[in-house]
């Protein structure tokens, strides 16, 4: 059987793969759990040296690895590049501070010594999408490896150069053979990878039915799970907002990846007394993408990653508009080669819709009227996503309080797009998933807590 990777832009075939089957899958899930008993045995020090010779290939490789990901899934260079850099920047954060995440945490009792030890958990399955193709990975390859585990990766089947380009970097970077591979396996294998005792606990990004059916899976075997999911992130433009440098940053979040981002904004929720203003900026600044072939470096949007995700969104407002929707901007589909989507702006949005009620993957935003404040996190929290949010008013206190306090979701910024940072934890709750990466909290997912008490 194989797999075949299709430009986006072209929609010729880039190249094909021969997939791996049961059998080749279940030797490679051994290998890589025989390479991790001596794998957990190397020190800090010197898994820190394969990782920063990792971030340094990386570096070197951008220009390269950005053209990958352009032709595979149709990510623009200049955002390729800006995903490789931030790749080679979690290797070298993890490969700083890992030990001291992990180190042994002596707690007072009555015996003679009582400490929290961390110690990795063997060989961890990463399940992975397309539209971060490397980032998504070496956010959860970075401290994996770390850590002391061995990993295995399932990737998306449509960007199998990027998922045979990742290991190829590991195995340059000196990590020992076996510690990192890649499986060319269709969706159906998952199951059985999951329930090989050989693997341990598995991390999915993706949609909310794959978390379910991952997490149910997981569930039955006792291993444990990471869910990064789907989000319908919120935007609360306040009546003090600076509207212009709103609306550019609001902009920016949605035609990033050309709006192919869990983490993108998409239900903008303004309140009445700056609604016009903040529109005709905001218009302003989505009809201002310039999509086209996303090797070109003066373009600033690409093609959706498949031509089936772009139909499936243009039925989504296809569908909102008959439900009473307004189109501001776009709606149509191109005439143009290749699977585009125009900027497009839906306002009168209401419950019952897709513009309001569903994620849509791509560059749609949805603009929501409300009377106030109390209105707007009323509306940001009517959701079964729980990913990112983010409030823009001049009035800091303000705003980090309904931050913290108001807004249900895993990342909430303010005056600014909701990113992921390897110093700061990332996840979601509600349908957004459960469980953290990044950060100290990431590293600390897959790994045993151990308590150990010397009487």
């Amino acid at each position: 059987m194989m797999i075949k990777s299709i430009n986006p832009f072209s929609g010729k075939k880039v190249n094909s793969y021969e997939t791996h089957t049961i059998q080749g899958t279940n030797r490679i899930i051994s290998s890589v759990d025989k390479a991790f008993h001596s794998w957990r045995s190397t020190g800090f020090q010197q898994r820190a040296v394969f990782m920063l010779n990792l971030a340094s290939l990386l570096r070197s490789k951008k220009e390269e690895l950005a053209k990958l990901m352009a032709i595979e899934m149709g990510k623009v260079m200049r955002e390729g590049v800006a995903e490789i850099e931030k790749c080679a920047w979690v290797c070298e954060y993890y490969a700083q501070n890992s030990e001291t995440m992990l180190e042994n945490e002596t707690v007072e009792t009555q015996y003679s010594a009582s400490f929290v030890s961390y110690q990795p958990l063997g060989t961890i399955l990463a399940v992975m999408p397309w539209n971060f193709p490397f980032w998504q990975v070496f956010r959860f390859l970075a401290p994996t490896l770390m850590a002391g585990n061995t990993a295995v990766l399932k990737h998306a089947s449509n960007v199998p150069g990027c998922a045979l380009a990742i290991e190829e970097l590991v195995r340059e970077a000196g990590f020992p053979e076996n510690v990192f591979r890649t499986l060319l396996v269709g969706s159906s294998l998952v199951e059985g990878i999951i329930r090989n005792p050989a693997v341990k606990a598995v991390s999915l990004t993706g949609s909310t039915p794959a978390g379910r059916s991952v997490a149910a899976i997981a569930g039955s075997e006792l291993k444990k799970c990471v869910l990064e999911l789907g989000g319908s992130d919120p935007y609360l433009i306040l009546k003090d907002a600076a509207l212009e440098q709103s609306a550019i940053v609001c902009a920016t979040s949605r035609l990033l990846n050309a709006g192919q981002s869990c983490i993108a904004a998409k239900r903008f929720i303004v309140v009445d007394e700056v609604y016009t203003h903040f529109l005709e900026h905001f218009t302003d600044k989505m009809n201002e993408a310039r999509f086209g072939d996303p090797c070109d470096p003066d373009i600033t949007m690409g093609p959706l990653a498949r031509t089936d995700l772009r139909d499936e969104l243009h039925q989504q407002v296809i569908d909102s508009v008959k439900k009473g929707a307004e189109i501001v901007l776009g709606g149509e589909i191109p005439n143009l080669k290749g699977s585009f989507y125009p900027p497009t702006i839906l306002e009168n949005v209401k419950p019952g819709m897709p513009a309001y009620d569903d994620e849509l993957f791509g560059p749609m935003a949805s603009v929501i009227r409300v009377k106030d404040e109390s209105e707007a996190v009323k509306v940001a929290n009517d959701t079964p996503f729980g990913l990112g949010a983010a409030v823009f008013t001049k009035n800091t206190i303000a705003g980090s309080r309904i931050a913290e306090l108001q807004l249900d979701a895993g990342c909430c910024f303010v005056n600014d797009f909701v990113k992921s940072d390897p110093r700061l934890p990332f996840g979601g709750i509600k349908q957004s998933g459960f469980g953290r990466e990044l950060s100290l909290h990431g590293i600390r997912e897959f790994v045993n807590a151990k308590t150990v008490v010397v009487k």
